[in-house]
């Protein structure tokens, strides 16, 4: 196999890992998912993040020194509503990507870069106890509990994609993954919990468009503790473990299953009384296999009730 092959093969295992995402995939760290809102809240946000640093192979693969850097902006819009008496959320988000990679197949290297488009994400969720639907005015009285919610975030098969390449931003297939999750206030104190499963569908048309990729369910587990400053201003700590996914091309399994984790920091401030400003950062802890990024982010958030509301959202 020549070297710009294999680090197009770098590249696309990348890509279809969903790194090229803003979130990626089951390398989510997003504080706060499930935490209390009233009905009719909607939020636009626009994010940048950058993610640079190794890509792992098999001790005895000949592919050696692999370095990526990812970009990604992303679009996001979402509105809260009730469904049988518990608050609902739905959203979705349309990323683009741009990727360079550099690597070595024994003592040859190259380069490789690719950019565009990448599968738009849809999620539903609903906060089964302690966020029932609730109008802001009546929101604003109501003293915080524990929450437990449950999700369904779906990868649709809409970014770039030819199946005579075998360089892609899209994956060409439908990913889905159920989540139940728990946030447990205390005082100046969040806790959150997430536990979810990735299911992934096939991609019939795989390179050189008549071979098919299939890859196993990975369990994706979080964590957070938040510290509230001020309203509004937040910090928090963020952990995510990650393992399975075992991928196969016609039938042919890779040697290892990922099985990985990642801590980062996440900062939310306030910028008037309608938008925010997140940043974060993250960065593996254990990377037996897959990427070992760095990952830096920051989104800008506007938040708004529709018309027909009155404003009592809590701070």
């Amino acid at each position: 196999m020549t070297t710009r092959r294999v680090l197009r093969a770098a590249i696309g295992w990348l890509l279809s890992a969903g790194w090229v995402a803003m979130p990626a995939h089951a390398q989510d760290l997003e504080p706060k998912v499930y935490a209390a809102s009233p009905t009719g809240a909607n939020f636009l946000v626009a994010s940048y993040s950058w993610s640079g640093g190794d890509v792992l192979f098999d001790p005895t693969s000949v592919i050696t020194d692999v370095h990526a850097d990812v970009q990604a902006l992303a679009v996001g819009a979402g509105h809260s509503f009730g469904v049988f008496g518990k608050l609902a959320r739905a959203s979705v988000t349309i990323p683009a990507s741009w990727a360079d990679v550099t690597g070595r197949v024994g003592e040859q290297s190259g380069q490789v870069s690719r950019n565009g488009f990448a599968d738009t994400r849809l999620k539903f969720s609903v906060n089964l106890r302690g966020n029932p639907a609730m109008l802001p005015r009546e929101f604003a009285k109501q003293p915080r509990r524990t929450i437990v919610g449950v999700s369904l975030l779906a990868s649709a098969p809409s970014g770039q994609y030819a199946n005579t390449q075998l360089i892609n931003i899209g994956n060409n297939r439908w990913a889905f993954k159920p989540e139940v999750g728990l946030a447990w206030p205390k005082g100046r104190w969040d806790v959150d919990a997430y536990v979810g499963v990735w299911l992934f569908t096939s991609n019939p048309a795989y390179y050189p468009g008549v071979s098919i990729r299939t890859q196993n369910p990975m369990t994706a587990i979080q964590g957070h503790a938040s510290y509230t400053l001020r309203p509004r201003l937040w910090i928090a700590a963020d952990g995510t473990w990650y393992h399975g996914g075992l991928s196969a091309v016609d039938e042919l399994e890779s040697s290892l299953p990922l099985n990985n984790s990642r801590l980062g920091l996440t900062l939310s401030m306030p910028v008037g009384d309608r938008y925010s400003l997140k940043a974060s950062y993250s960065s593996g802890l254990v990377v037996q296999k897959g990427t070992n990024f760095n990952t830096v982010s920051i989104a800008w958030q506007v938040l708004w009730l529709s018309p027909r509301f009155a404003y009592g959202l809590r701070p």
